[in-house]
């Protein structure tokens, strides 16, 4: 199996400004990257309520895994989400 290497909550946040911005999905810009990747940030707290809603897997999920350790993914996911805190 794959890993990626870019943080889920930033893919869900890509793929969500992409389904806005993009003509191949509801938007209307033709050559969509930079613009998705000039925004996407935008997109962060829609991406942490998807992934807030996938931290309880349904029945067919949980039956083909151990939904302990899939919730565990899930707010691992979620931690690298979290806006960076500058302490002065």
């Amino acid at each position: 199996m794959d890993v990626s290497t870019t943080p889920a909550v930033e893919r869900v946040a890509r793929v969500l400004a992409g389904q806005h911005i993009s003509a191949n999905a509801e938007g209307d810009v033709e050559s969509a990257g930079r613009r998705i990747d000039d925004m996407w940030r935008d997109y962060l707290p829609d991406a942490v309520a998807v992934m807030k809603t996938l931290r309880e897997p349904d029945a067919a999920m949980a039956a083909a895994g151990d939904p302990a350790v899939w919730e565990r993914m899930i707010l691992a996911g979620l931690e690298q989400g979290k806006p960076e805190t500058v302490v002065l």
